[in-house]
């Protein structure tokens, strides 16, 4: 197949995603077109299969607000009828879906066909999709859209409540390539970070208020009271400056290692003992699958989709949302016996496998097959 994907090539679980998907498709024998305004950070290798399209918009002293969602309908009209696409997949609902619908429109009054698949991957739909001024928008191209598919069931249901469309949902969860994983030999790098008596914390996000990493520092510094440990924090974004401010009241900067932006933070992820994720809501928790798959056992609220991935006595703890003290609590268990934390790390990891891509990927071609 000739496959268009449009993202947002920034880090994020969506453009993660879809770049992933991208490439296993390539290596997989189809030809997959990226079509965004640059490219993707992750797609950082050679395949005769993958080709990008930039989306460029000049500034007009016109416009206040450039119109992207204009030029990036014009360039997937460009594309698929120069390369021959069969299928567009969009990533994030806003604006995507919207452009996508148009792109089609264009193309159908040239006598070309081009259905397109929408994946729902979160905040497009729980955040900025509940904003009155998207609500329209996003109703209509969402039921326009040939097929959907949302990265979680719990994801599903909070489309279907707050739209209301008509449209089935298909729910794929995000994935991982396990093999990468278990190739990454990091463990040799704890020195880099603790002392060989300290167990290692790890966060990892864009900072935003809803990941709530305040409380990642909370946690941290109640199980450093009562167990030797760092935390590393991977990532940056708006709520940098209050979490600076935050160690400094709580006096545990000193074990505190930020890492900043990484874009395969796998090598990271290799070194710690558990993953802290006490996010506000969170439609699947991809960056706890990818600590998951280096058996890592998962510290985390029970928000969105997050149960769907991390088995409360199995593979990790759950909390309600804010309960700082039992998500401490829950990580002195694991880490005040060793025997506790090796069976976590395994369970962590048959969990992982789940959600490899060579179980995904069928699932995204029965999608495409389907609007053909």
């Amino acid at each position: 197949m000739n496959i268009g994907i449009v993202c947002y090539p920034t880090f994020g679980g969506s453009g993660v995603v879809a770049t992933e998907l991208g490439i296993a498709l390539a290596q997989k024998g189809h030809k997959v077109h990226f079509i965004t305004y640059s490219q993707p950070f992750r797609l950082n290798q050679f395949s005769d299969n993958l080709f990008y399209h930039e989306v460029s918009v000049n500034d007009y002293p016109l416009f206040e607000f450039q119109p992207y969602e204009s030029v990036l309908a014009s360039k997937i009209v460009d594309v698929a009828i120069y390369e021959r696409l069969d299928v567009l997949h969009v990533h994030y609902a806003i604006p995507h879906a919207s452009v996508a619908y148009m792109a089609q429109q264009i193309l159908k009054s040239r006598k070309i066909n081009l259905p397109y698949i929408t994946t729902l991957h979160g905040t497009d739909i729980t955040l900025v999709g509940q904003d009155p001024s998207f609500e329209p928008v996003i109703f209509f191209s969402l039921n326009k859209s040939n097929a959907i598919t949302s990265v979680s069931e719990s994801l599903r249901k909070d489309t279907l409540k707050t739209f209301k469309i008509a449209n089935k949902i298909t729910v794929i969860p995000n994935f991982i390539k396990i093999e990468e994983y278990q190739s990454i030999q990091g463990v040799c790098q704890r020195h880099k970070y603790a002392q060989p008596h300290e167990k290692i914390l790890i966060h990892v996000s864009n900072f935003r208020k809803v990941k709530r990493v305040d409380d990642v520092l909370r946690i941290f510094d109640r199980v450093r009271k009562e167990i030797p440990c760092k935390l590393i924090l991977v990532g940056d974004g708006p709520e940098r400056p209050a979490i600076d401010k935050l160690c400094r009241e709580l006096n545990t900067c000193s074990d505190i290692i930020s890492v900043g932006m990484i874009a395969n933070p796998k090598e990271i992820l290799a070194v710690g003992d558990v993953f802290l994720l006490p996010s506000e809501t969170e439609s699947f928790g991809l960056a706890a699958l990818e600590a998951m798959a280096m058996k890592m056992p998962v510290i985390s609220s029970n928000t969105g989709g997050i149960p769907e991935l991390n088995i409360h006595g199995k593979t990790g703890y759950m909390s309600k949302v804010g309960d700082v003290d039992d998500m401490a609590k829950n990580t002195l268990a694991l880490l005040s016996n060793e025997d506790t934390l090796a069976k976590f790390k395994l369970n962590a990891f048959e969990q992982a496998k789940k959600f490899d891509i060579d179980v995904i990927l069928p699932m995204y071609e029965k999608v495409y097959e389907s609007v053909l």
